[in-house]
């Protein structure tokens, strides 16, 4: 292989990691876990954590906590290798089912946080009742009464039976 083609698939490499990085980070999981996850999904055969940590330029222990949260997710398998002390990790071979499922799981965690911290506004609007500024605390509960509407359809979406069963 030519240097240019060499620093091409470099290229090519880092962009996709950091893609992996910036999404992870927008859906509130961290940069670190994306980066650790494109790191592994770009390279062929199974990664150490101190490969995943040079190839990043991360610290052994921010890549081994970012690799056990990806493994609890379903996204990596850790491989023990004979006569080998240290923990290797690959993909999984439906990576695509196992995203799925796993983006999923957080919207339908973050819909139930959703609901708790609409409830527990609800609870503070009451305790005010009478004390305070009357259109300030109607204008506020229907605000709150809209957002619960919104999270309870979006509930109904992503708890359907039929999305279940799908495996969705």
């Amino acid at each position: 292989m030519t240097k240019q083609q060499n620093t091409i698939i470099r290229e090519v490499r880092t962009r996709l990691i950091e893609v992996a990085g910036r999404t992870t980070q927008d859906l509130g999981m961290g940069r670190i876990i994306g980066q650790v996850l494109g790191d592994i999904y770009m390279t062929e055969g199974d990664s150490s954590l101190d490969d995943i940590g040079q190839n990043l330029g991360l610290s052994k222990a921010a890549v081994s906590i970012a690799a056990r949260q990806l493994e609890s997710l379903g996204l990596l398998q850790r491989i023990w290798k004979k006569a080998d002390r240290k923990n290797y990790y690959r993909i999984v071979d439906h990576l695509g089912v196992a995203l799925r499922q796993g983006l999923l799981e957080l919207v339908r965690g973050k819909i139930r946080t959703a609901g708790a911290e609409l409830d527990h506004a609800e609870e503070l609007l009451r305790q005010v009742g009478n004390g305070g500024n009357n259109n300030e605390i109607k204008f506020m509960q229907g605000r709150l009464n809209r957002a619960r509407q919104l999270r309870h359809r979006a509930a109904r979406i992503f708890n359907n039976p039929i999305m279940k069963m799908l495996g969705l």
